[in-house]
């Protein structure tokens, strides 16, 4: 289902999803009370909502939606504003699966190819999480397009037991985390898990664009009174601190003097991302050699991937959020079946075990 006051972008939706055997339309609407109406008599998958509407936002629908259809993956659409980056972000916290920005005017979403490649994608990957879960038939680019209404719970089906590596962990002198979609929530959860026993610095890729990140930092921040901040060029990495690579921007470590630095850089795009998981991780490997952590959480794609084999080759350490808790087990799922994980974890479990081995145990 697609929600947005503009018939222009629900057009241009239709119309680039429709395109796609694997994706059917069921309904669209002009704003949050039509879309309430619609899920009296369509089961979506799937629901692209919109921020700005009149009569009912997305961010009021959302909860509404949600308390109707429990198990719909609603991706929030919103132009790149300081303001809807903060109410992206809230509305993940209220249960929205993922985001995607949305180009400024209506022109300019017409000649997007990036932003209709995204989208296709974010729905693709959370409905073949969801289904994949469920136990329910996958995508095939040569069916029909399938539809399932969810009736009851079923317990999630959990991965074979990953492949993992058998040398033991070296004590780490930084951790470094990975993420994409659902990464917010998942960062969420794992840095309160961390913050009372955290004395290292911790650095973060989560996929996102410019102003999201600022506004990831501040409310990591306040959920869990560490000091998370949205890295700077130069910026010294200090015991105990989370930074978060600004949309945009790689993060990569210098060492100077016996310091550790941030330095930030608009290299090419790895894995169609910037900031991107794996340039961190080598840079990581690079300056601190087997005394790293790096921590992939739930995301789509397999960025982290490269990254991590560098780390683990040099002797470091890699956890991984399993699949029955990530929204998407594509980047944990890439490094446990490379066999590149000392451990693959519940995202609640993950914390411990972080804090096991930051102290010299396993």
């Amino acid at each position: 289902m697609i929600v947005d006051d503009s018939s222009v972008i629900r057009g241009l939706m239709s119309r680039w999803l429709g395109a796609d055997p694997a994706i059917e339309i069921v309904a669209s609407a002009a704003n949050g009370q039509v879309a309430l109406n619609a899920l009296e008599r369509t089961d979506p998958e799937i629901i692209v909502l919109d921020i700005e509407m009149p009569v009912m936002d997305g961010l009021t629908a959302l909860p509404k939606i949600l308390s109707i259809k429990p198990d719909v993956q609603v991706v929030m659409s919103s132009t790149l504003t300081v303001q809807n980056a903060k109410v992206s972000l809230h509305a993940m916290s209220l249960g929205a699966a993922d985001y995607v920005p949305k180009p400024t005017t209506n022109r300019d979403v017409i000649s997007s190819q990036s932003f209709q490649v995204e989208i296709i994608q974010k729905i693709k990957s959370l409905a073949e999480a969801k289904r994949k879960q469920l136990g329910l038939p996958l995508f095939k680019a040569e069916q029909e397009p399938l539809r399932f209404t969810i009736k009851s719970k079923i317990k999630p089906q959990i991965a074979e037991i990953p492949k993992t590596v058998n040398q033991l962990p070296i004590k780490p002198k930084i951790i470094g985390v990975g993420s994409s979609t659902g990464g917010p929530q998942a960062l969420m959860e794992f840095v309160k898990g961390i913050k009372d026993k955290l004395t290292l610095p911790v650095v973060v890729t989560q996929h996102m664009p410019p102003s999201f990140t600022k506004i990831l930092a501040s409310h990591l921040s306040r959920s869990t009174g560490l000091t998370c901040e949205e890295a700077e060029d130069g910026m010294e990495l200090v015991g105990g601190r989370v930074y978060i690579a600004p949309g945009n921007y790689h993060l990569a470590v210098t060492e100077k003097g016996g310091k550790y630095y941030i330095r930030l850089n608009q290299d090419p795009p790895e894995n169609f991302c910037r900031p991107a998981v794996d340039p961190m991780f080598r840079s990581l490997s690079q300056v601190f050699g087997s005394a790293v952590l790096g921590v992939i959480l739930t995301g789509m794609g397999h960025d982290g991937l490269a990254g991590s084999r560098v780390i683990v080759e040099g002797g470091g350490t890699i956890l991984a959020q399993d699949e029955a808790t990530s929204v998407v087990w594509g980047m944990p799922g890439a490094v446990s079946e490379a066999g590149l994980c000392y451990a693959v974890l519940p995202l609640s479990e993950l914390a411990g075990k972080v804090n096991n081995i930051v102290i010299g145990g396993r």
